[in-house]
């Protein structure tokens, strides 16, 4: 297991959980001995992707893919999005014989429902066919593992995630500037966070939302008392989890919350509602309230007090995160010959 292909659509210079983890794979991959290449839109020509211009869809062909993947002579194929590359792969895979992986990162069927009246069963019958395909799906928790089993996925395998403790920590020095207890919420500014029921509850002090996205100027006007600090990153980031009381998480739809992790690395209790993300991060940890009634979750959080990270993180970090997936190829790597071979042999076939 020497040589790895990452196909993803989600990429630098996007900030999100997606980009995030695939980062922190390759680094621990590579510091054990593996060769890392990722393929993503920033290889090619790309587009904006429609209501969402951050992400960058590539604009190629499939048998381009299937050739730089083909060029790479790779042990192994992670598709990580189900994207445009990702459909790609997934096809030259699948007509090539080679084995492949896949994760499950995003809600989309109900990112796009948002957006557009598609069913659910829609969606959800299309990221079935396309997961079903590979020899294993990562899962980011047990909630998302056993949803997915209801709806016939197989092959799932849950697959943790990490934070960076030297970057994410307590810092009791840090001053915003802002009345306390400071109610901070981190994420993109976008319809799927569920923002509002957040800036519509009626706490004491400030409520603080780091980020950016579309929804940013509606909800300035909508609640002028809230603070928009906007997209923060590394150490001003990490600064504003420490300088805030509690972290409020409205979403009802991630599938993880790396956020989460990072709040709790830097001390701060979560108020969450009781869903897949933080019904495992929390429930796991115990560094914070859940409860569908997020006023309630806030207040009781805030009573909680700061919370201590190296009692409540154990389990979660990057290392478990890439000790998994090396699980993963491991196993494949001794049921299967490698793809590099299989292609090898493949063209000395039909040279001869």
């Amino acid at each position: 297991m020497n040589r790895l292909v990452i196909v993803s659509d989600a990429w630098h210079p996007q900030v999100n959980g997606v980009v995030r983890t695939l980062t922190q794979l390759r680094e621990q991959m590579e510091a054990r001995g593996v060769e890392v290449t990722i393929i993503s839109p920033a290889d090619y020509p790309s587009a904006p992707c429609p209501t969402y211009p951050e992400i960058r869809l590539a604009l190629t062909y499939p048998a381009a893919v299937k050739a730089r993947i083909e060029a790479l002579q790779p042990a192994f194929v992670h598709i990580a999005t189900e994207g445009p590359l990702g459909i790609m792969a997934r096809r030259a895979c699948l007509k090539n014989k080679w084995r492949f992986t896949t994760s499950f990162h995003t809600r989309f069927p109900e990112y796009l429902r948002e957006r557009l009246p598609i069913p659910l069963a829609w969606t959800y019958g299309f990221l079935r066919r396309f997961h079903n395909a590979a020899e294993t799906c990562l899962v980011p928790t047990q909630s998302i593992y056993e949803e997915l089993t209801e709806r016939g996925f197989d092959t799932l395998r849950v697959w943790t995630r990490g934070v960076d403790r030297d970057l994410f920590r307590p810092q009791a020095d840090v001053d915003l500037g802002l009345a306390h207890p400071v109610f901070l919420c981190v994420g993109r500014v976008a319809p799927e966070k569920n923002l509002e029921a957040f800036l519509a509850l009626d706490l004491p002090g400030t409520k603080l939302v780091v980020g950016d996205g579309p929804d940013m100027d509606e909800l300035k006007r909508k609640f002028p008392d809230a603070v928009f600090a906007g997209k923060k990153e590394g150490e001003e980031l990490a600064r504003h989890y420490a300088g805030a009381d509690v972290f409020v998480f409205p979403s009802r739809t991630d599938t993880f919350g790396l956020v989460l992790l990072e709040a709790i690395a830097c001390g701060l209790p979560v108020a969450a509602y009781p869903v897949a993300g933080p019904k495992d991060v929390i429930g796991a940890t115990g560094a914070g309230v859940l409860s569908a009634d997020l006023h309630e979750a806030a207040l009781g959080a805030l009573a909680m007090g700061s919370v201590d990270p190296d009692t409540t993180l154990q389990g979660f970090s990057w290392e478990a995160c890439a000790d998994i997936f090396e699980d993963i190829l491991t196993a494949i790597a001794g049921a299967k010959p490698q793809l590099g071979h299989e292609a090898k042999a493949a063209r000395i076939a039909s040279a001869g």
